[in-house]
């Protein structure tokens, strides 16, 4: 479960601009949802992600800092989260948009 200190918190408030979604990941553009998880890519990269978990709710609005084979990173500074992505966004046989975040199959709602 990805926690968020008051420091990463704070640090977020003050900003700091990513590098954006680079031209060959530009399929994970958009808002995914499944019934306790919502992430917003925004082609700029700045990232909106909540997720609810019993009683617990874990949210991180940041920037992407960068793309790696196992997913992405998000955060300012040194205060990161890496989100795994073990299927990548690919349009499934129903015609709807997947992408499997954490474990977590999404749909691409827009």
């Amino acid at each position: 479960m990805r926690r968020m200190t008051p420091l990463l918190a704070a640090g977020l408030v003050l900003g700091c601009s990513g590098s954006g979604v680079p031209p060959d990941k530009q399929d994970f553009v958009g808002a995914w949802e499944a019934p306790n998880m919502r992430l917003y890519i925004e082609p700029d990269g700045d990232v909106s992600y909540a997720r609810r978990e019993g009683s617990s709710r874990t949210e991180v609005n940041a920037p992407i800092q960068g793309f790696s084979a196992s997913g992405f990173e998000v955060g300012v500074w040194i205060f990161t989260t890496e989100f795994a992505v073990s299927v990548p966004p690919h349009r499934a046989e129903d015609g709807r948009w997947h992408m499997t975040v954490d474990g977590v199959d999404l749909v691409r709602t827009n």
